[in-house]
């Protein structure tokens, strides 16, 4: 990613590999209006494992709107997913 590029919230997913798991949570950024700056993904043995920097200034939904919508499809997938500020992000990096 680049370093002047601005994002403000981190999205993790974690759990065991599935066909379309990135196509749901992007779906459901997209539709939010969310604009993903940086993503990456990787799958240890059966675990998907995904990290994304976004941009929230646009999203049509509150932060705990879509933390509510982004926790419901991973209960509904077997997945842990967090939407964090950055700032928590990074300062739990730190702990």
């Amino acid at each position: 990613m680049s370093n002047t590029a601005s994002y403000n919230a981190v999205i993790t997913v974690v759990g065991h590999d599935r066909v379309g798991i990135i196509a749901q949570v992007t779906r459901i950024l997209a539709d939010a209006n969310v604009n993903i700056l940086d993503i990456s993904q990787t799958i240890l043995q059966d675990v998907f494992t995904m990290i994304m920097l976004v941009d929230t200034a646009a999203m049509s939904l509150s932060n705990d709107d879509l933390r509510g919508v982004l926790t419901d499809l991973g209960k509904s997938l077997n997945l842990n997913i967090q939407l964090q500020h950055k700032v928590i992000f990074n300062a739990m990096q730190r702990i």
